[in-house]
């Protein structure tokens, strides 16, 4: 059972998505045998992130645990599953047999689990018996995030176009959702909460993870004017570059707005920053130069983004800027915590992928050490005084892989018409699905 400090962690995540939990692994299956010849860094660095999805799947359900030895795996986590699975064995550091018991457990899995409301997936699961949990880790149906469903359709469809031989079965998986309540006919996107039989629902998502998960929606034919839009945003002024954030006020939404660098590295390492706007590569080139300048001026390496405590306040929000101010450091429990300020390893291994150049190699030589050889990558170093933070969990070890794929073959996803399953099941006239998928939908009415 999780504490309650833990749980409100999690229950954070409704709006800024992040790993969940999981618990311990049995032995792997099909592992490949280590090669006796030296291994270049970038080779031990794959080693090193695939080592915790080794320590933290369970080898019947295919889940991996959302941090190490926590039986909690949200629907954030499911995408990162895929993309650990599915860069581990582009990058040569899994066989073929493994990649395919590891992904089609997976698939299994997504294609037959329970949904919130018999519609879709629950915000999270347990990782050994597979069943829709609360944050503590109890039996319940608590909701589903629409930016956790957006970026699990998103990996879908990558994995699908890498491995044909698996679009089928992803295309399954989305088959069975029922899209009605979580994005309506221009693209705003809703998530829920369930309690006592109630369902609340509200409009999730904030500037740059909202984009993201859009892209997933907007890759299975979905409206996303609503979700994809920048208009919500404005640009405040630090060191004379003009940084967006979204100018939806915390204090009367109730879901924090802080700019963060993990869905810019998310956009250009999946998407290579296409997207329908044309607005995600110039704002993700200003979070990137902010804190290089930072760097320049002050002399603080700079690498932040969203992580996880394993104590109070449980959940950081490590922003270039949020609630009016540069480089402001916030829990979960909107007090402002200077100290937890971090250089993020997540975020500084996709800088130096997407901005190769002198500060980004700074910032993964300063970072390239932070890690249990037996576990897997840390969070990152503390801005004050250098000390590690020694969380460790998937997305990390998830976003290192990802990074190293990209650096090797390109941005991970292109889209592109096709016919799939998906297409000719719910573009059929006489056989209907009436779960509000595209071909079922109302052109948007907006202005």
């Amino acid at each position: 059972m999780l504490s309650a400090g833990r749980r409100s962690c999690l229950a954070a995540l409704a709006s800024l998505p992040l790993a969940g939990c999981g618990l311990v692994a049995r032995r792997p299956e099909g592992s490949a045998n280590v090669t006796k010849r030296a291994l270049t860094p970038e080779q031990q660095w794959a080693r090193t992130a695939w080592r915790y999805v080794e320590n933290n799947t369970d080898y019947e359900t295919g889940l991996v645990n959302g941090q190490d030895r926590e039986p909690v795996f949200t629907v954030w986590n499911a995408a990162d599953a895929l993309a650990s699975v599915m860069a581990a064995h582009e990058l040569g550091v899994i066989e073929a047999r493994e990649f395919d018991l590891r992904l089609s457990r997976l698939l299994g899995f997504l294609g037959t689990m329970d949904l919130s409301g018999g519609r879709l997936p629950n915000k999270a699961y347990h990782a050994g018996s597979g069943k829709m949990v609360n944050f503590e880790g109890r039996p319940d149906d608590i909701g589903w995030s629409a930016v956790d469903i957006g970026r699990l359709m998103l990996w879908l469809r990558i994995v699908g176009q890498r491995h044909p031989r698996f679009a089928e079965y992803a295309d399954q998986v989305a088959l069975r959702w029922t899209f009605c309540d979580v994005i309506d006919d221009c693209g705003t996107l809703y998530g829920a909460s369930r309690s006592g039989g109630q369902v609340q629902r509200y409009q999730e998502g904030r500037l740059g993870y909202e984009q993201l998960a859009a892209a997933g929606y907007a890759a299975w034919g979905f409206e996303t004017r609503e979700a994809a839009s920048w208009a919500r945003s404005e640009a405040f002024n630090i060191y004379g570059l003009p940084v967006r954030y979204d100018a939806r006020d915390p204090r009367t939404t109730g879901a924090p707005a802080p700019v963060l660098t993990m869905p810019y590295v998310l956009m250009g390492i999946e998407l290579g920053f296409r997207e329908p706007t044309g607005m995600a590569k110039p704002q993700a080139d200003l979070v990137y130069r902010v804190q290089e300048e930072r760097w320049k001026r002050e002399g603080q390496l700079t690498a932040r983004s969203d992580y996880q405590l394993r104590q109070a306040p449980w959940l950081v929000l490590d922003s270039v800027f949020a609630a009016g101010y540069p480089w402001n450091t916030v829990g979960s429990d909107g007090k402002e915590y200077e100290r937890l300020a971090l250089v993020s390893t997540r975020a500084a291994f996709g800088m130096r992928a997407l901005w190769p150049g002198e500060y980004t190699r700074l910032l993964v030589e300063r970072q390239r050490y932070l890690f249990d050889p037996d576990r897997g990558w840390y969070e990152g170093r503390y801005e004050q005084g250098g000390g590690p933070q020694a969380n460790i969990t998937l997305s990390t070890n998830a976003a290192v892989l990802e990074v190293l794929l990209y650096q090797a073959k390109g941005a991970l996803y292109a889209p592109e018409a096709r016919r799939g399953v998906f297409e000719r099941r719910t573009g059929d006239p006489f056989q209907q699905l009436n779960r509000c998928t595209p071909p079922e939908r109302s052109a948007c009415k907006s202005a």
